[in-house]
Formats: structure tokens, sequence, C-alpha cells
């Protein structure tokens, strides 16, 4: 199933009074692939922004080239030198790379006076990231984890925490599935294979019987349907951002896990525990890239449950969406482009909005869920969020591992 997001975009009369440019913003985009494209032609398309897309291969240069107000620079991110002439004169820097080049680019971020944003979610890049803000000037900020988990559900779980009086439990549950899954993990590849296996190897954060801790990646499976169609889920590192600093001693439990079809991961942990590939990581992303297809016809699931005492009554509040993929400008993108690009994009476009904190480290869930719906790149969530959707639990089983 595909939406045409550009008849949404024709036929949506957006309240931009406050978000109007008078004066495009220079942006240089580090990284052309996948989500790095999907970035640059929503920044583009507004007329709003310049684009400079820059990375160290021509070839992936080549595939975002004649992007409306776009440029490309061939750029090596680890040469400290070329990254802060690249990024001299612009207003921010928006880092769709590998999480382990992120340190970097911030580092070079606060030297050159732009604001950084980024999609990790790896947890020690992101402390890294904060400790370099800490000595940003006004007007500069730093927010990293600005994709889909991390970030528009941390936003959603946060928004969901503040409707109850005292929270009892958050918990939050993020898939980007395909819609025709053939092989026996019922996977495809859909966005950085580097991110997946960090998600599946680094311990996980939680909050456990109102105590701060960390869980085992690949535990505490469970069960659920939604629509009809029945869905396995288990911790994966990163996907809370920075929601249990938020929530510490305000939540008896939180946890983050990532959602897929049933038996993929008994087979997730067969190769990253049993065959210790989770120990050989080059060799896990070179099986992975060479033997899981990539596709572009997918699904991405949120699925937020937030329960907690309200004027004395103990009640569950919950935000799910299915959000497909479709065509965009006149392009077909994954459903995974269009929400982790929309993700950062509403980020960027707050800041320059004046609708956030004017200097130093942001956390997701700094933003309003409603600023975010009512900003135009978060409105491709919105439009998807009015599609009915039915969530009932179904034989759930936790094995292992902490809530």
């Amino acid at each position: 199933m595909g939406w045409n997001i550009c008849a949404f975009e024709q036929n949506t009369r957006l309240d931009l009074s406050n978000e109007v440019r008078r004066i495009m913003k220079h942006i240089i985009l580090l990284g052309a692939g996948k989500i790095g494209r999907a970035i640059a032609t929503f920044l583009g398309h507004t007329n709003d922004y310049e684009v400079t897309i820059a990375d160290c291969a021509a070839e992936a240069l080549k595939a975002v080239d004649g992007i409306a107000n776009t440029s490309t620079t061939v750029l090596d991110v680890t040469d400290a030198n070329a990254l802060r002439r690249a990024m001299k004169g612009h207003d921010a820097v928006i880092s769709a790379l590998s999480y382990r080049f992120n340190s970097l680019v911030a580092e070079v971020a606060l030297e050159t006076g732009a604001s950084y944003f980024d999609l990790t979610e790896d947890i020690e890049t992101t402390r890294a990231v904060k400790k370099v803000a800490r000595e940003s000037e006004r007007g500069q900020i730093f927010m990293p984890q600005c994709g889909l988990a991390p970030g528009f559900v941390g936003i959603v779980g946060h928004d969901l925490a503040r409707q109850v009086d005292d929270v009892e439990s958050v918990l939050m549950r993020v898939g980007a599935l395909p819609l025709y899954p053939t092989n026996a993990l019922k996977y495809n590849l859909t966005w950085s294979t580097d991110g997946l296996i960090n998600e599946y190897c680094n311990p996980c954060d939680a909050i456990h019987q109102g105590r701060n801790t960390e869980v085992l990646a690949l535990e505490g499976l469970e069960h659920f349907s939604m629509d009809g169609v029945r869905y396995e889920a288990f911790n994966t590192s990163g996907g809370l951002g920075t929601l249990c600093e938020t929530l510490k001693g305000k939540a008896e439990t939180l946890n983050y896990k990532t959602v897929r079809y049933p038996g993929h991961r008994d087979l997730a942990a067969f190769l990253v525990d049993e065959l210790k590939l989770g120990q050989r990581r080059q060799m896990l992303k070179d099986i992975l890239e060479n033997a899981v297809p990539l596709t572009f016809q997918d699904v991405v699931l949120v699925f937020c449950t937030v329960t907690g005492k309200k004027d004395g009554r103990f009640v569950q509040v919950t935000n799910a969406r299915k959000i497909y993929h479709g065509q965009v400008h006149d392009e077909p993108w994954s459903a995974i482009q269009i929400t982790t690009a929309a993700g950062i994009c509403t980020a960027v476009d707050l800041h320059f909005a004046g609708k956030l904190p004017k200097k130093g480290f942001l956390k997701q869930e700094q933003v309003k869920l409603s600023d975010f719906l009512a900003n135009r790149f978060g409105q491709y969530y919105e439009l998807y969020n009015k599609t009915p959707i039915r969530v009932r639990p179904v034989d759930v089983t936790r094995e292992g591992g902490a809530e």
C-alpha cells in the first residue's frame, strides 16, 4: 500500500505564518545515502533552504545531483581540516552518517558556529555530543537522535506521559518492516546496517521498578497483533534516546522494543549470540548486506502506550500508527525514508522557526508533539495517523531480562 504525499501537500493548507523564511538558510548535509537523499529532497523543495550535500563517494553524489536548491561536494569527514572548511558559513549541519563519525562532526560544528543535528541511536555518541554542547553559543543548538527511534517515538512517549498525573508505565514499540517478507528472517534491509547491528548487540536502557537499569538486547520477547497481523517485539538498544534520564524517578516502567514478524528474534539471536557474530560486527554486516535484500516497499509501525493515575483513576493512553511507503515529489520513497527524513527536517525547521530552546543540548522530548505534527514535514506522520488501527495483545511472553 502506498500514499501520494504530493497530493496531500497540494490539497492541504498549511499554516506557515510563523515559519516563513525571508532569507534562505544554508545547510550542509553529510551523507548522500538513502536517508540523506530524502533529507535533501525535503529541504530543497521548500525554497527556504540551500543544501550542500557532502559525501566521500562521488558515485553517491551523482544520485543526488539535480535536487532543487542543492549542490554537492566530495568530502572525507575524517579529515578535520577539510570538514572545517566545508562547514564554514553554514547555519546548520545535518549528519546522515554512521554514528562513529558524529563526535568529530559535533566538535567542528562548535568551532564553526553551526547548529548540529544527527540521526544516531548510539548512546555513547549522544553523550559525546552533549559534552560538546556545553560550550555552545546562543543561537547554536546540538540535537542528536532526530529520526524515528530515537526521535519521533520519544516525542510521542513523553507527550503521553504528560497526559497522566502519576506515570506507571511507558511502553514504546517501533518497527520498520517489509510489506512482503519472503526470507527466513522475514526482514529486508531498510536503513543503516551499522545501526541495525548496534541495536541488536548493545545494552538497552530501561526503567524497571522505578530504577534506571540496562537490559539485554534481543531479550524481553513479547507478541501482539495489529490490524489482524501478528508481530513480535524485543529489547533493542538506543530507541529511548534520553527518556530514561527525563523520566527518572517519575515512571515505574519504561522500555523500548523493536517490532518484527514472528520468528525473526530467534534467528537474530542465533547469529548474534550463538554464532558470536555480535563480536565480529564487520563480518555480520557483510553477511547481511550480501544476503538480505533492500526494499522500498515497507511499513513503519509506531505503538506507544502509557498507564498511570489521572484524576484518581487508573487510565491508559495510546498513540498508534502505520506509515506506508509512498510518493514524495513524484518519487517513490520507503516508509523509513519518509519517517526518518521528516523527523530530522522537522527538528531543523522548528529550530529556525524559533520554536525550540535557543542554546545547547536539546532532547527530543523538548519538542512539543503538537508543534511537530503541525510542521510541514511533521505532517507526513499525521497523514498516516488517520488510518484506523486496532491493537490487541495476544499471548504476551517475556523471556529473560527485565522489562
